[in-house]
């Protein structure tokens, strides 16, 4: 503190709170055998001149604890009944306050005049030998100018009447134990230690060995001092805490950067000249936040060998151990005791690189020689202590080195953290790390910057198939024909008589299931939410209302959604959502609006269950009202409509996005380059345009971004099912991510993103369509057609690999690779177009033309088979979910000739089925089912489908019998009947004449061709209208 010090306002409240907390600790050693205080009467601290130190000394740390600032050229002499203090006019002025607390203070104020200042020491020597014969002083006092000189004289002349005892180990306990402004200021200290090396200094880093520039230590730590004056802490406020002031920052240690075999652990450290190394780099950064210190530094591995990774993954277990033991009521040689026990047992011979301590006290003093954790140490550890845990490995001998600097290196980790309260006082008993949002992992601090392998090995976590019995690539499923009628008799009736009985076994167990699900209790609930009386408010006081009420006229507020009406000559308002409609009609000269309300037992359409708070209450059908001015009805009535439709589409479009969650932030990779796919197209489109971009695997989840910037994060933890889709077969190559909770993507709501790339592009037909025109299956169109099928199994094999790498990039292993089994497929609409849907292990899906479908076998509650009946080439499937608010799913029109691998895949995956001749009305049905679940099972659940496919059975199978005995002659009939109907008159005749010879056998072409030409004529036709009237048949 300066001169210029008018900004300065010290805390009476706080000072009363120390100096208490100072003589409360002081009397309790008196009373306890003074092993801290060593019985002194009083306590002496001096401070010199201003110095340029980053390091407090305990002087420094007692005037900042104390006042929140350092007064230089200042004493202060404390006993038990009064605080002394002597200092200059300026400074006395901002100490005045801090008079009248519980300990009495006296100030001297020192002058030009040597007489006085004499005085004032001497009044102050007096108190100490007043209070006792022990004196507490600092040991190592480091004041330096003339005012500490002057006091060291004055204090000699009676140093030989008290005994000095060294005070600042007593100081040192008592600064341990921090409060909880104390403990915010070191908390905003860590967060900003985090933010600049995770946010600054990983990129910075990074982008200087990927481009392998020449930067010093020195010119990179100067780079990162920079911040503190720039905007980067303003720029990311948020991730900082709520009382963080960048004005009060400054640095207690570093920033140091160390790489290329040259490493110092000492806290006096500083960056060299020599540039940054590709091997081991150690960042060590050490803030002051309110004269609280917070340090951090982590060790990062560029391509790091076996025998490195294994030593610093030895040196993250000693340090989480050591963190893990900084428990309440621990002894501080405990930690160090169990740092060395790890390292003795597992890696002996790194005993002698290790450090000679694990940290120390760290608060005001960026380190408490006091407290140093080592195995001298018997203090125990209490609530509210801060520590520097430092834990490292010193020039460590490297049996692989990448070049000529790595073959020593050094590994170094430093945390701040914090003792919590003993289990079950609010805390469980783990001491709380400020410094964790900077990672400290092997995977965290790990860079690879060098090619990787082309070739991913099979991944570990792979999910196992299931068993093929429930399995979607049951062996039988597969079948070498699709026709039941070429299919061995025998063999069907068996496998029928098979499946019919594990179809008996699956419905009996989901009626069970059905009724233990649905209790009485339920209410026919079905866990979901019932139509509720939804309030409204117009306004919510009279000063509210639109000033053109005062004229009583029809007033219609779009800002407050309200129809105010003038009724009885009062201005009354009804909120939109009250009123069904209005409408205006014209009677002679008068005009009628008439406005219809909402009311109970209209039974119209969808109102019919509209919820009402008091259906008995008396309700206002409508009201009209007759007037002169017909543009003004027929205006007022086109406002109550327009705002009613503005209503209903607000509240639609709210509950449309109601499911539409906010992923949490994606966490990028910093510490190497991602993982990407490149000239990839994702659908849906963002803006409705088809940009190609780049796929990346980041720590959390993967971020699409397309060369224009837009990007789409997809999250790991919402990422439901992943599949990989092959390009045989198909023009482009899939990798598509069904999501658990819907998310925006540009303008859209979707639960489905799919990457894609096209398997056949323009760009790889080197030899252009001359050359296809004019040399057409020669020896070079064969080569293109080897060309095309490399370049797709080289497709597959990439987007194959990288969707793996998804599956890996993981650690929850929420999910899987799953691939489509083709030969499974089956044609159906499960939407508008006609497409191949394909079974997987887990799901129904199809991939290939949006809209997308993904059907999840686990969330079947059962299956339908609709319209099954002889004669009709199609049927149609229904599934019915276990939720059963969600309304079916269905896909229709698939061939009859697939009927029997459905039946087979269906009842492969353990899913019920049932099938019937028509139909059904899936909403009516559902409705019931919803209304009571429980009556539902308790009357036969699902069996009323099994009924119906049942009663048909005997029938249908009497038919298919008779059917397959003629089957051929049947499809012939068939056939034929088709092919005549795609036949004109004129080939039915044409057709006929060549069966048969009539009456015209006798006639040549010539002769019919006149005669045809003649009877055209008559009817007036032409040959246009002609080839017209047989286009149309």
């Amino acid at each position: 503190m300066g001169d210029e010090n008018s900004a300065v306002k010290l805390d009476k409240q706080e000072f009363g709170d120390r100096v208490d907390k100072l003589l409360t600790a002081w009397k309790a050693d008196k009373r306890a055998g003074n092993a801290l205080f060593g019985d002194v009467g009083s306590i002496v601290i001096l401070t010199g001149k201003t110095e340029e130190n980053q390091h407090y000394q305990k002087n420094n740390a007692m005037h900042f604890w104390l006042l929140g600032y350092e007064f230089p050229t200042t004493l202060f002499v404390i006993t038990q009944e009064v605080f002394y203090v002597v200092t200059t006019g300026k400074k006395a002025k901002h100490l005045e306050p801090l008079k009248g607390g519980k300990l009495a203070m006296e100030i001297l104020v020192r002058s030009k005049d040597p007489d006085q200042n004499a005085k004032h020491f001497q009044r102050c020597l007096d108190a100490i030998k007043a209070a006792g014969e022990k004196v507490g002083l600092l040991a190592k006092d480091s004041a330096l100018g003339p005012f500490a000189e002057e006091w060291r004289k004055a204090f000699g002349d009676v140093s030989k009447e008290v005994e000095e005892v060294d005070i600042a180990p007593a100081l040192s306990t008592v600064f341990s134990v921090k409060d909880e402004n104390e403990l915010r200021s070191i908390r905003s200290a860590a967060k900003a230690n985090s933010l600049l090396l995770v946010d600054y200094f990983i990129d910075e880093m990074s982008e200087i060995l990927d481009a392998e520039k020449k930067v010093t230590h020195k010119a990179l730590a100067d780079k990162i001092d920079r911040k503190l004056d720039s905007n980067f802490f303003q720029e990311n406020r948020l991730k900082l805490t709520k009382d963080f002031s960048v004005d009060q920052l400054d640095w207690c240690y570093g920033p140091v950067i160390q790489s290329g075999g040259n490493y110092d652990l000492r806290l006096n450290a500083v960056p060299d000249d020599g540039n940054l190394h590709a091997g081991t780099i150690i960042a060590g950064l050490g803030l002051r936040h309110k004269s609280y210190c917070a340090m951090l530094a982590r060790t990062y591995l560029v391509d790091p060998n076996k025998s490195q990774e294994s030593n610093y993954k030895l040196l993250l277990a000693v340090h989480e151990a050591v963190i893990a033991a900084a428990r309440d009521g621990a002894l501080v040689k405990d930690l160090w005791n169990k740092a060395i026990g790890i390292i003795r047992s597992k890696k002996p011979e790194l005993e002698k690189n290790f450090l000679k301590s694990v940290g120390w006290g760290i608060g005001i003093e960026t380190r408490d020689a006091n407290n140093l954790i080592n195995s001298k140490n018997t203090r125990s550890l209490q609530d509210g202590v801060t520590l520097c845990i430092t834990t490292g490995f010193n020039d460590i001998q490297n049996p692989q080195p990448q070049d000529k600097t790595s073959k020593t290196y050094s590994l170094f980790l430093a945390d701040t953290i914090r003792i919590s309260g003993k289990p079950g006082e609010g805390s469980d008993g783990s001491p709380k790390v400020f410094t964790r949002d900077a990672p400290s992992d092997l995977e965290g601090t790990s860079f690879f910057f060098k090619d990787e392998e082309e070739d991913v090995k099979e991944s570990p976590k792979a999910k196992t198939k299931k068993d093929s019995k429930v399995g979607a690539v049951a062996s039988s499923n597969i079948t070498k024909t699709k026709l039941r009628a070429e299919r061995t008799t025998q063999i069907d009736e068996g496998a029928e008589a098979r499946r019919r009985q594990h179809q008996k076994e699956l419905a009996l167990k989901k009626q069970q299931e059905g009724m233990e699900r649905y209790s009485e209790a339920t209410d026919g609930a079905n866990g979901e939410v019932q139509k509720k009386f939804k309030r409204f408010e117009s306004y919510k006081r009279d000063n509210q209302l639109p000033s053109r009420v005062k004229d009583l006229v029809i007033v219609v507020d779009q800002k407050a959604a309200t129809v105010v009406l003038p009724i009885m000559g009062r201005p009354v308002p009804f909120h939109v959502n009250t009123i069904k409609n209005a409408s205006h009609t014209d009677e002679g000269d008068f005009t009628y609006l008439r406005i219809n309300f909402l009311s109970p037992g209209q039974g119209v359409g969808r109102k019919d269950d509209q919820p009402f708070e008091d259906p008995t209450a008396h309700f206002v059908r409508s009201l009209t009202f007759r007037s002169k001015d017909q543009a003004r009805m027929q205006e007022v009535a086109n406002q109550i409509t327009e705002l009613r439709k503005n209503m209903v589409k607000r509240e639609q479009e709210k509950k449309e996005m109601e499911d539409v969650v906010e992923q949490e932030k994606l966490t990028e990779i910093r510490n190497r380059k991602p993982q990407k796919l490149e000239n990839i197209f994702v659908r849906p489109a963002m803006d409705g345009k088809r940009i190609p971009g780049e796929v990346e695997i980041h720590q959390n989840g993967l971020r699409y971004r397309d060369h224009r910037g837009n990007n789409i994060d997809v999250l790991f933890s919402n990422v439901k099912h992943l599949f990989f889709q092959p390009c045989t077969h198909e023009l482009i190559v899939i990798i598509h991510v069904h999501l658990k909770n819907p998310i925006m993507v540009g303008k859209k709501k979707t639960k489905d993103v799919q990457f894609y790339r096209e398997a056949t592009d323009m760009q790889f037909d080197e030899t252009g369509n001359r050359k296809r025109k004019h040399r057409m299956h020669d020896e070079e169109e064969f080569e293109m057609e080897q060309e095309e099928r490399r370049r797709r199994t080289q497709l597959d094999k990439e987007f194959k690999q990288f969707a793996e790498r998804i599956q890996q990039a993981d650690h929850e292993d929420t999910f899987g690779v799953d691939i489509p089994f083709r030969e499974l497929g089956f044609q159906g609409v499960p939407n508008r177009s006609n497409v191949l849907m394909q079974p997987t292990t887990d799901c129904l899906v199809q991939l290939t033309e949006p809209p997308f479908t993904v059907i999840s076998l686990d969330e079947i509650e059962i299956a339908h088979l609709e319209r099954v009946q002889f004669g009709l080439k199609n049927f149609d499937l229904v599934f019915v979910f276990k939720d059963f608010s969600r309304p079916p799913a269905h896909v229709n029109t698939i061939p009859v000739e697939l009927l029997e691998g459905v039946k087979d895949w269906l009842d492969s995956v353990n899913i019920p089925y049932s099938e019937g001749p028509v139909n059904l009305n899936w909403g009516m049905i559902m409705k019931t089912v919803t209304s009571d679940p429980h009556q539902f099972f308790q009357d036969g659940g699902w069996s009323f489908l099994a009924q119906d496919s049942s009663s048909e059975s005997g029938s249908e199978e009497e038919e298919e019998s008779a059917y397959e005995e003629s089957g051929s002659d049947a499809l012939g009939s068939e056939e034929s009947s088709e092919d005549e109907s795609e036949f004109d008159d004129d080939a039915s005749a044409d057709a006929s004449a060549d069966g048969s010879e009539d009456d015209e056998s006798g006639e040549d072409w010539d002769e019919l061709e006149k005669k045809a030409k003649k009877k055209d004529r008559e009817g007036g036709l032409d040959e246009e209208e002609e080839t017209g009237r047989k286009r149309k048949r």
